[in-house]
């Protein structure tokens, strides 16, 4: 297969910034980069001229339920090629699908269909524009019943190793992230199963006291759910998880940046607390993603979807409809640098699901997940392990 060469006026890797960059990509990987004159390119191969553009690193997004009026939990090939799709049009090329609380069956049935899908899809290298989907986020059945969010009550369970077990099994290595309430009674035991079974824990829809949180860390959690929502309030007397979660080194956080879900001066706060380093940006979004304001699944249950906000029916923030690009905007908006930012979307998810190496980087050996950025930080073009460019 020929080479593809590209040169834009820089890119970010995202650790350093190239000027007058030059990107050489054979297959689906990148096989150098570097400033032009200082890259030795391959012969009689022309050149894609990005001038003007910005290139990083495609977005990672470790918190994703839906997107173009499909779920995640739907489990079927078509379900899951609209969404990646639709995603990776927005410049995520790389997510960890998540799952809602539901029935037994239900997850089962959703989590065998996702897993699937990743283990076809991985045995060839598509030449479409896609996002890949890296595993399995389960969100619930472990959680708080005080701090469901729009979870279906009926259907959380308390922790069971037995029950991690059938899905770990039903997922056939797919699985990447627990998150769970550490209070409930088991929690410990389950954070100890998770961990031996590889998987990152996530603190999320959690009434934790302070205390219960720092035990869960110790034992081995590491992530912290879309931070701030579905969490105890922070108290100066009792700062419950989010204190734990703030003052803990070992612990990144989630971020919803779409100015809904948390208040500038909570998220300005937040990457003071956290530094750019451990502050992954999510987009939590459903179905509705990409599509005009209506009804639309979450799970199993109907969610509406209002100037863009999803609530459900007893008007609760239900997920959101945010795209990874504009939690970029948004944060660059807030004063964050650019550089960043940008690890917020890119290289500090990778590294939490160990694929540091191959996803949210620019550099030899990685895919060639690229992003092209206009002056404005608006999409130009995206190319997914080598294919779909197409520059505007």
């Amino acid at each position: 297969m020929q080479p593809t060469v590209i040169r834009a006026d820089r890119a970010f890797t995202p650790f350093e910034e190239i000027h007058d960059a030059v990107i050489v990509i054979r297959g689906s990987k990148i096989s150098a980069i570097g400033q032009r004159g200082k890259v030795e390119l391959p012969r009689g191969v022309p050149v894609i001229d990005a001038g003007g553009k910005t290139i990083v690193p495609g977005f990672v997004d470790v918190h994703i339920h839906g997107a173009g009026g499909h779920d995640v939990m739907e489990g079927t090939t078509e379900a899951l090629e609209i969404i990646t799709a639709r995603v990776a049009a927005r410049g995520t090329t790389s997510l960890v699908a998540t799952t809602v609380t539901a029935s037994e069956q239900e997850t089962c049935d959703s989590v065998a269909g996702i897993a699937q899908f990743i283990l076809n899809t991985s045995e060839f290298a598509t030449r479409e524009l896609s996002a890949e989907v890296l595993g399995i986020h389960f969100e619930g059945p472990f959680i708080s019943p005080a701090r469901r969010g729009v979870h279906p009550a009926k259907w959380i369970a308390g922790p069971s190793c037995e029950l991690l077990a059938l899905l770990l099994k039903i997922a056939r290595g797919t699985a990447q992230i627990l998150t769970l309430a550490p209070e409930l009674p088991g929690a410990l035991d389950l954070i100890a199963a998770a961990r031996k079974a590889g998987l990152v824990v996530s603190l999320g829809h959690t009434d934790a006291t302070y205390e219960e949180a720092q035990a869960a860390i110790a034992a081995g959690a590491s992530h912290a759910a879309h931070v701030f929502n579905a969490m105890r309030p922070f108290s100066h007397r009792e700062t419950g998880v989010l204190g734990a979660v703030l003052t803990s080194a070992k612990v990144s956080a989630e971020l919803i940046a779409d100015g809904v879900h948390v208040d500038d001066a909570a998220m300005r706060m937040l990457v003071e607390l956290k530094t750019p380093e451990r502050v992954i940006l999510v987009s939590d979004g459903i179905s509705a993603t990409g599509m005009p304001d209506g009804k639309y699944q979450l799970g199993m249950f109907e969610v509406n979807v209002s100037g863009g906000v999803a609530r459900n029916a007893e008007r609760k923030l239900a997920g959101s409809t945010l795209t990874l690009d504009r939690a970029l905007r948004n944060m660059v908006a807030l004063g964050v640098p650019l550089a960043s930012a940008l690890r917020m979307v890119t290289a500090n998810p990778a590294r939490q699901v160990g694929l540091g190496g191959r996803k949210g980087i620019l550099a030899p050996g990685a895919d060639a997940d690229l992003v092209f950025l206009d002056d404005k930080l608006e999409i130009s073009g995206v190319m997914t392990r080598g294919a779909g460019l197409s520059l505007s």
